[in-house]
């Protein structure tokens, strides 16, 4: 298995196929409103399963305006968010597998993924919550082993160092387009640049109105993202938009921190709410740029409009994530390459909502609310996604995502 192409001639092929595909076509089984993460893998499973869809996305597929851009997602089953995200994760796992060997691209990379905490936090607590209920593979490692294998990192002597093996990132940008192209190659219509203006349910019909064109349809998946809240007014309460701010930074020595050098990795300050996370440095022309050694900090930013986000990178932002590199990993830190923002779209309990749109029978579905930990789960949100627009269930346990618990 390989790349294939570089990002930059996947971009054109799979264009190229959307254009292909366009119709004038006005009926669909289903709709898809947002085709980024989830809506691409929805996309692609109702095609898949022989069904007339139409994904319409307000912005270029893929985009940097919501929450999927930046070369690199961590994938990771010992889940320290809720130990019930496990089996969707290992649904995940096959899927994404599935995918490359259907398609002979690879879009999983396994690197490991370094724990780093206090006992008792979050993040190590949770894990080994996961771990030991589901027999994910995570083992300690001894100071002598972090400074035979992980000598780039400085981790006090009173946090707990762990590592699990077969974690790693999938690639967003290959990840969503890779989806799109194999949905139209299967029949679907995509049409980028389309912003949805308004929808409704009349009798057994849904109409759905955008800036170019009426459509109609049997059923409809909502897959918005940070615009859910608008599509969804009903659900816009219990969803809050935050700017994350995500950063790449030039090492002082390079080569200790690419790809196959370095792993992926968290780390639990207790000195700072939520985890900082990062990467290994990746080739720009095989993943999208930015170049550099990429992190963030996975704690809620500043609440913002999803069409009227502050995309100025603050100063605060910059001094918080070099701070937090010269503090555990002391190479990590020359320069700022680059500083970007994303979007997270949170809900009360940081969990997800995969659902029905209560008010519309089993006739609106709806994936929202991903919290800034959701993109790893698109392979199975899309397959959840099909199930419940055309089968009204899902063999998949998404119970503990429902809407009414809120």
């Amino acid at each position: 298995m390989s790349l294939m192409l570089p990002l930059s001639e996947l971009y054109t092929q799979v264009h190229s196929q959307i254009e292909r595909q366009q119709k004038q076509q006005k009926n669909f089984d289903v709709i898809v409103l947002g085709v980024g993460s989830m809506g691409s893998a929805t996309c692609y499973y109702l095609a898949k399963q022989g069904h007339r869809v139409l994904g319409l996305e307000q912005f270029d597929i893929p985009h940097e305006l919501g929450s999927h851009a930046g070369q690199s997602r961590i994938i990771r089953k010992a889940y320290f968010e809720h130990p019930d995200y496990v089996p969707l994760l290992e649904a995940a796992y096959n899927n994404w597998r599935d995918l490359e060997n259907e398609t002979g691209t690879q879009l999983y990379f396994k690197t490991g993924l370094l724990y780093f905490g206090k006992p008792d936090s979050q993040l190590i607590k949770g894990l080994k919550l996961s771990a030991e209920k589901y027999k994910v593979p995570v083992y300690h490692l001894s100071s002598n082993e972090m400074a035979s294998q992980f000598s780039q990192f400085q981790i006090p002597d009173d946090y707990e160092r762990m590592i699990e093996p077969d974690a790693g990132f999938v690639t967003p940008e290959r990840a969503i387009l890779t989806y799109t192209g194999r949905a139209c190659q299967l029949g679907a219509s995509v049409h980028v640049n389309e912003k949805t203006i308004a929808w409704k349910k009349v009798g057994r019909s849904i109409t759905v109105k955008t800036d170019r064109d009426t459509y109609y349809c049997s059923k409809l998946v909502i897959t918005a993202g940070a615009w859910a809240g608008k599509i969804i007014p009903t659900l816009s309460k219990q969803l809050s938009v935050t700017r994350q701010t995500l950063a790449w930074m030039q090492p002082r020595n390079t080569s200790k921190f690419e790809s196959g050098n370095f792993p992926c990795w968290t780390i639990a300050d207790q000195e700072k709410p939520g985890i900082y996370y990062g990467f290994p440095m990746l080739s720009a022309s095989t993943f999208g740029g930015p170049i550099g050694l990429k992190l963030g900090h996975h704690t809620p930013g500043l609440p913002s409009d999803a069409d009227a986000v502050d995309r100025i990178p603050a100063k605060a932002d910059e001094d918080n994530l070099i701070s937090m590199l010269n503090k555990f990993i002391p190479e990590g830190y020359a320069s700022i390459r680059s500083i970007k923002t994303c979007l997270y779209t949170y809900t009360p309990d940081e969990n997800f909502i995969l659902d029905f749109v209560p008010g519309f029978e089993k006739e609106v579905v709806m994936a929202a609310g991903f919290s800034g930990h959701g993109f790893k789960f698109a392979s199975a949100v899309g397959e959840v996604m099909a199930d419940l627009a055309t089968k009204g269930s899902t063999e998949h346990p998404i119970g503990f995502l429902n809407a009414a618990r809120f």
